[in-house]
């Protein structure tokens, strides 16, 4: 299975794909889409859609984990993650694929460390778990440690999925009223 992880932003979009055999993950590419900040936000939306677009037609993922959005003490900056977050997020609807969401604190977790990891210990993560000779910059690291933190819930989703098909494969249960009785005061 190859995985794309994707680091949303208005100015860097950090990529990072990974594949896996049975239990044997290994890096693929990782790599920043970069949109000069001197351009206007529609601009640099245009920059983003274009690279990803460009990385997904060349990585050609059978999945893709996005970071979902947090939301921080600016709100300007979270509305403008917001539109880089749509466009990333309506390229991977058009190539058809589904999109899988991950919180960062979740992420950190999952790639062994506190969810207060800051990013150089997500990069210093992620260089030993793919075992990769230069540490990646931190948008691509964070992006790669999304793609890691989706391998590794795999097994819960399958086990989510089992679970909603037995469920869905049993009969409604009738419900039946019962009289209750009254309290007389």
């Amino acid at each position: 299975m190859r995985v794309l992880g994707v680091d949303p932003g208005t100015r860097n979009l950090g990529w990072g794909v990974v594949d896996v055999r049975g239990t044997v993950l290994t890096h693929v590419a990782h790599g920043i889409v970069r949109a000069d900040e001197s351009l206007s936000l529609a601009e640099r939306l245009l920059v983003l859609d274009d690279g990803f677009r460009a990385v997904l037609a060349a990585q050609a993922p059978e999945e893709v984990a996005v970071e979902s959005l947090f939301f921080g003490k600016d709100a300007t900056a979270a509305a403008k993650l917001g539109h880089a977050r749509g466009v990333i997020l309506l390229a991977i609807g058009r190539a058809g694929l589904a999109v899988h969401e991950y919180a960062p604190a979740m992420v950190k977790r999952a790639l062994g460390g506190s969810g207060r990891a800051d990013k150089a210990q997500v990069a210093l993560m992620v260089r030993a778990m793919l075992r990769l000779a230069e540490l990646p910059r931190a948008d691509a690291a964070d992006a790669l440690a999304i793609a890691i933190a989706h391998v590794q819930a795999a097994p819960l989703r399958k086990i989510a999925a089992l679970h909603a098909t037995a469920l869905a494969a049993r009969p409604p249960t009738p419900r039946v009223a019962v009289a209750r009785p009254r309290r007389t005061q």
